[in-house]
């Protein structure tokens, strides 16, 4: 079979005679000028690196999680055949750990005057803005001996959105909401809420709920039934200062505060009520208002994206203040703030009764299994002081939650993957007892 390229080029210089390869001029030039001649050709049939034109389309968002595909189209307009190998860089969080080599590189055949695509699969590993760094393209000439290099740049960028893994438990949120709502056999009776309709009275209904006057008029005892109020106003306070940026697993709390406000957010936009969003610590980091029910959720979605932990303390009088400015009227405020002792007694607590005074108040936190773990641990030494520092741990987070209830707070406080369903039931149980 006959040697092309590179191959022949090298069974030629090794068929030459030993006197060839001594260091003598006569040798050096012998073996020297037909490389030089054919590294010199190489170099001259590769397509031109920089006239090369690039273009990008594909997704601009993507869940965490989730692949995006982003696909470069490169045009040849020389009159010599692009053989390129080329390089898509981004940042190392767009792709698994290991995957950045395959996933990043790319092999492409261009004839004169043709374009082609080429798609590269993001996986990134972090929320945010993931943008497209520098392309690489070294062009080959036909032997594979020299190459020119060069780089271009390309502008696209990915938004990585927050997982909302807690959408699972939204259907059994829903049925719930539709029971309160009127729209089964089960009716709400309270206060605060909105009369829907009259029916006959049956052992074990409230005597409050018996409207006299209809009972007047016809032969059997009527009562009233009621549904939840609608168009109320939600506010969901992410706390964002140094708490949030504890991990909790594989996690910072903030994600998980994130994915329980979006539950949230996702029933009470079904159940009429406005939702908005405020993300503080010591400035607004994000603030979403004034969205329809239809918008509500993608916009808290692409507004959580960009967030991030900022290692300062919460400033807790600035944050209240902001939430009262962004909630004029009676609402339910939602805190994802942390239970630790020291934060709530020194930053919320002083200023807590000028959120309660005028709003229903409601405080989530994240949870940390592993603490409930070590409170079960017996065995040996370490394990036993192990689990006394877990279950002191545990003990002043109840006394913190204690306190804030004597203060009308009603608090959440579950692992991770409880929180946000837990949050929810306790939407409900307001809005049930008529307290929104």
């Amino acid at each position: 079979m006959a040697l092309t390229g590179r191959a022949a080029l090298l069974a030629a210089l090794g068929s030459l005679p030993v006197g060839f390869w001594e260091p003598s001029w006569t040798g050096i030039l012998a073996v020297n000028t037909p490389l030089a001649v054919a590294c010199a050709c190489d170099f001259a049939l590769a397509a031109p690196v920089r006239r090369l034109g690039l273009t990008r389309s594909g997704d601009t968002s993507v869940r965490l999680g989730d692949t995006a595909d982003v696909t470069l189209t490169l045009t040849n307009p020389s009159r010599r055949p692009l053989r390129a190998r080329l390089r898509d860089a981004w940042p190392p969080s767009s792709w698994q750990p290991g995957t950045e080599t395959t996933a990043s590189r790319h092999r492409l055949t261009v004839p004169p005057g043709e374009r082609r695509r080429i798609t590269t699969r993001l996986r990134p590993t972090r929320r945010g803005d993931r943008q497209a760094d520098r392309i690489t393209i070294r062009s080959y000439g036909p032997l594979g001996l020299f190459a020119r290099q060069g780089t271009h740049k390309a502008p696209w960028t990915v938004r990585v959105l927050p997982p909302f893994t807690s959408r699972k438990h939204l259907p059994s949120k829903l049925a719930r909401l539709r029971e309160l709502d009127g729209r089964t056999s089960v009716l709400t009776r309270g206060e605060g809420t909105e009369f829907d309709s009259l029916r006959e009275y049956v052992p074990g209904d409230d005597t409050r709920s018996i409207d006299w006057r209809a009972t007047a008029r016809q032969t059997t005892v009527a009562v009233r039934t009621w549904r939840p109020e609608r168009d109320r106003h939600i506010l969901l306070v992410l706390d964002t200062g140094r708490t949030s940026a504890g991990r909790v697993g594989d996690a910072p709390r903030l994600d998980a505060s994130m994915d329980a406000a979006l539950l949230l957010a996702a029933l009470a936009s079904r159940a009429g009520d406005r939702v908005d969003l405020l993300a503080y610590d010591r400035k607004v980091r994000a603030l979403v208002q004034g969205r329809t029910a239809g918008d509500v959720l993608p916009a808290l979605v692409n507004a959580m994206a960009t967030l991030e932990p900022e290692l300062v303390e919460t400033d807790a009088r600035g944050l209240a203040a902001t939430a009262l400015r962004t909630s004029p009227r009676r609402s339910l405020i939602v805190l994802l703030t942390t239970l630790d002792a020291a934060p709530i007694e020194e930053g919320l607590l002083p200023v807590l009764s000028q959120l309660t005074q005028r709003h229903t108040v409601l405080l989530a936190s994240v949870a940390d299994p592993h603490i409930t773990d070590m409170a079960k641990a017996r065995g040996d030494v370490d394990a036993v002081y192990e689990a006394a520092a877990a279950a002191q741990a545990q003990s002043e987070r109840h006394r913190t939650a204690e306190q804030l209830r004597r203060h009308g707070v009603t608090v959440v406080d579950a692992t991770p993957d409880d929180l946000a369903p837990a949050l929810a039931d306790a939407y409900l149980a307001l809005k049930s007892a008529g307290r929104l």
